[in-house]
């Protein structure tokens, strides 16, 4: 559930509690009230109101009910907010009318008229704004599963792609006459390669170890292509065993690499895989020549999108003037 209120989420607000005052200003009209009761009441009252709404979206009802799923702690929580604040808007209401706190001689029935007063105060509009939640929510996830479909057959198409393997066939046709050695240990790896796509192509998500390996088998088809021009290091300062991420998500990095930085030819673009507990992160050098490659991977809008299906976490992208990072969290068994 989105726990911030939008626009519209502030409007409906306005126009509820905006006719709520007109209607209590003309009770309070028809009783005599005076008009410092106006002044203190209304304001206190739209105030409190927000309040308890506020921590019931975003704190009492994502916690305990959608997240850890515990009716009892939801149901003391909520009472106990209820009453305080419900009691505090009364303890209001009795000092703007000239009354002393000293004159409640029913402590119980207070608290219990504070329960009732604050139930009045955000039922309708608590109710209005969980329904409109839920529904957005529903149409987020379809959206998303849309999305995620189109993404999948980018995904598929990228890694079928015609120029990937052109450009593969090529650097292949080089090196059969200049170093048939390395020639078959480029037919190797592109076989390690396209066997592990076609394996995964129906996969959400894939093991890291096997991404990692698939990885250094893709390192190997773009320093043989590229030469000098890259340089790549995979850092593991944390245990990878049953750790997943979603499947192609280092591919289309490393993509977003080659297809953003072209070296100069003196200074190559380094880039580090590193592994941290709970995150990936891959950061490489800036090079001011753009380079012309194709792009074979679904980019990093599309990943962002698979991530919000798969995590809570999202993926943070970090530009800077010298350097690139992109943080992508690592899904483990009990997510």
């Amino acid at each position: 559930m989105n726990t911030k209120l939008n626009k519209s989420d502030w409007i409906i607000l306005a126009i509820i509690f905006g006719t709520n005052i007109l209607l209590n200003s003309y009770d309070y009209y028809r009783e005599g009230n005076q008009l410092i009761e106006y002044l203190i009441d209304f304001p206190t009252s739209t105030i409190l109101s927000i309040f308890i709404i506020l921590v019931f979206i975003r704190k009492i009802v994502p916690e305990f009910l959608v997240k850890r799923k515990n009716y009892v702690l939801f149901l003391i929580s909520s009472l106990l907010l209820l009453i305080i604040v419900g009691s505090l808007d009364n303890a209001v209401g009795r000092l703007s009318a000239g009354k002393s706190l000293s004159t409640i001689t029913e402590r119980l029935s207070f608290l219990i008229g504070g329960l009732y007063n604050a139930a009045d105060m955000v039922g309708l509009p608590l109710g209005i704004l969980l329904i409109k939640k839920f529904y957005e929510g529903q149409q987020e996830l379809v959206t998303i599963q849309r999305e995620q479909k189109e993404n999948e057959l980018k995904l598929l198409r990228s890694q079928i792609d015609p120029h990937f393997l052109f450009n593969n066939l090529n650097t292949l046709d080089a090196l059969i006459d200049s170093n048939p050695t390395k020639a078959k240990e480029y037919i190797n790896r592109l076989s390690l390669i396209y066997r592990y796509l076609i394996q995964t192509k129906d996969a959400e998500v894939m093991e890291l170890s096997k991404e990692i390996n698939f990885a250094e088998n893709y390192i190997f088809l773009i320093k043989t292509r590229f030469g000098n021009d890259y340089e790549f290091k995979i850092v593991e300062n944390t245990s990878i065993k049953d750790k997943f991420i979603p499947t192609g998500a280092i591919q289309a990095l490393l993509e977003n690499v080659v297809k953003h930085n072209k070296s100069d030819g003196k200074t190559p673009i380094k880039t580090t895989i590193l592994i941290n507990d709970g995150w990936l992160i891959i950061t490489n050098s800036k090079s001011d020549v753009v380079s012309k490659q194709e792009s074979f991977g679904t980019g990093l809008e599309n990943l962002k999108a698979r991530y919000k299906l798969l995590s809570d976490e999202q993926i943070q992208i970090h530009d800077m003037d010298k350097k690139f990072e992109v943080f992508i969290p690592v899904i483990t068994l009990s997510e």
